[in-house]
């Protein structure tokens, strides 16, 4: 019996290839906010400030040029 192949439409390769960066953006961007979460919190256990915490990551984002 031979092998039948679904009836399903091939979409062309230049038709839903995403780019490195639409890949990895969206896992990029939710491990930045994890850990900003992670060290909020952190920060927030060892007595500062939530306002505070998230100063300080402003700045060392700021510092390491990321913003």
């Amino acid at each position: 019996m031979p092998l039948s192949v679904p009836d399903e439409t091939v979409v062309p390769p230049d038709e839903h290839l995403l780019t490195v960066q639409e890949a990895l953006e969206p896992l990029y961007q939710k491990l930045e906010q994890e850990v900003e979460s992670k060290l909020v919190e952190a920060a927030v256990d060892a007595g500062w400030s939530p306002y505070d915490a998230l100063n300080a990551i402003a700045q060392l984002k700021k510092h390491d040029g990321v913003e």
